[in-house]
């Protein structure tokens, strides 16, 4: 099989990660017979430093010639949030990028590790056998509604408004609920229907779609409720389906429940085969080029990848069964080092490991 894949490297400690995740594609590819083309892709800081701008129209032309995306953590230090630099990399990059390709779809699983369940700060006996499935709407609501700045009665009055349509949320809702018939089969819908107009939308579509699956139990919770039940008895869900921006909150949330940020890949996807995949979290600025990242959810980025793009669901199986074998081995990237058992390794040592199971 061959795929070709564009890299976006992200910054600071993103190219430090993503050249590891890249590493086990290839071995991947080795391993299994496929051939694997990987472009170099400019975007964020890079592309701002060579073209004035973060995603210039170069690379989303070379990007429609792809089968799928990797994407590091875009991004510069927070006392530098209003450098021209860095100042447009949300609005400028990251959701052009997804709009253009129109990935509706974003996926970011959450999984506790037996091996490192002492990692996080919730109880054993609460966390044990977490596995969610996070299904958020990512082109669409108040991060792409209209915005409004003015001047009434002498003071700044800014607003943001979230727009949905029927259709936008029931092609995500099929999504949620087709992913959950091939998980545990419990779909929860999470809004704030008792307030938002928007979310009364969300009900009233994603109830009409769940009568098309019989075999998946489907219910609603409202956005704060489940913030706190996502902590308290996170076992109770499966596939939770909700808004872009709640979304957004809930998946930071839920990775406390792991112990590290640094362990949760997501996908991006839309109606095609076509997907981005990328780490949850942040560029860290403070640890670049120390060869201290946890490139972990880089790595299950890739398994994500194999799955959902390429329907190699052995070999995205491969891939996440390695990085467990190497954690339950007590390897540890600095960010999830605990005990003096663990051994200490650095990003790439950590990624050879993982290849070496492969």
């Amino acid at each position: 099989m061959y795929g070709k894949i564009g890299v976006l490297e992200g910054d600071y400690i993103g190219p430090e990660i993503t050249s590891v995740a890249v590493k086990v594609l290839l071995a991947v590819g080795k391993k299994y017979n496929h051939e694997f083309e990987i472009i170099k892709l400019y975007a964020s800081g890079e592309a701002y430093d060579k073209f004035g701008v973060p995603l210039p129209e170069e690379t989303l032309e070379q990007a429609e010639l792809c089968h799928a995306l990797i994407k590091g953590p875009f991004g510069g230090p927070p006392e530098e949030i209003n450098h021209p630099k860095w100042s447009q990399v949300e609005k400028g990059a990251i959701l052009p990028l997804r709009k253009h390709f129109n990935l509706f779809t974003n996926l970011r699983e959450t999984k506790v590790y037996n091996c490192l369940i002492d990692l996080s700060p919730i109880k054993k006996d609460i966390i044990k056998n977490t596995n969610i499935l996070i299904v958020r709407e990512l082109i669409s609501g108040i991060y792409f509604g209209p915005k409004n700045t003015e001047v009434i009665n002498g003071e700044r009055v800014y607003s943001d408004t979230e727009i949905y349509k029927e259709s936008e949320i029931k092609r995500i809702a099929k999504k949620a609920f087709e992913f959950a018939e091939k998980r545990n089969k419990k779909v929860t819908l999470v809004a704030k229907a008792n307030v938002l107009k928007s979310s009364e939308l969300w009900k009233e579509v994603v109830n009409d779609t769940a009568s098309n699956y019989k075999e998946v139990i489907y219910d609603y919770m409202h956005v704060d409720n489940a913030s706190m039940q996502l902590i308290k008895d996170p076992s109770q869900f499966d596939v939770i389906l909700t808004s872009n921006m709640f979304g957004d909150i809930l998946s930071d949330e839920a990775s406390v429940l792991s112990g590290s940020i640094g362990l949760q890949p997501s996908a991006s996807l839309g109606s095609s085969r076509f997907g981005l995949y990328e780490p949850i979290h942040g560029s860290a600025p403070s640890i670049a080029g120390k060869d201290i990242a946890n490139p972990i959810s880089s790595i299950l980025s890739i398994a994500l990848m194999l799955k959902y793009t390429f329907n190699l669901d052995n070999e995205a199986n491969r891939v996440e069964n390695a990085v467990e074998k190497v954690l339950e081995n007590e390897y540890r990237t600095k960010d999830i080092y605990q005990k003096e058992s663990d051994k200490l390794v650095g990003t790439k040592k950590f990624g050879d490991l993982v290849i070496n199971e492969i």
